[in-house]
């Protein structure tokens, strides 16, 4: 049986929130690890980027949608434990 995962492995975002229900695999069956805004067609959309930099544009987003900039920072503080992180702090794929 295949592990759901609560939060998006990569960005942190809460999968009951995520419109699609996560993102797809390569055959186009759904992924239950990342969300759709982070995973499509099997691929991150966004690759060659940093634990730091996916922290930044977390929390810009959330700023954007009326959180206080401490609250987003406090949602984004544990960003580095998400499966997609623990081996390596870039992300290259």
């Amino acid at each position: 049986m295949e592990r759901v995962y609560k939060y998006c492995q990569s960005c942190g975002m809460p999968m009951k929130r995520d419109q699609h229900g996560g993102g797809t695999n390569r055959d186009g069956s759904r992924n239950v690890m990342y969300c759709s805004h982070c995973y499509e067609d099997g691929r991150f959309t966004v690759r060659n980027i940093t634990v730091e930099d996916m922290k930044v544009q977390v929390r810009g987003k959330l700023k954007s949608v009326g959180f206080p900039g401490f609250v987003a920072s406090f949602f984004t503080r544990n960003l580095h434990k998400l499966e997609r992180w623990k081996i390596h702090t870039m992300a290259v794929e």
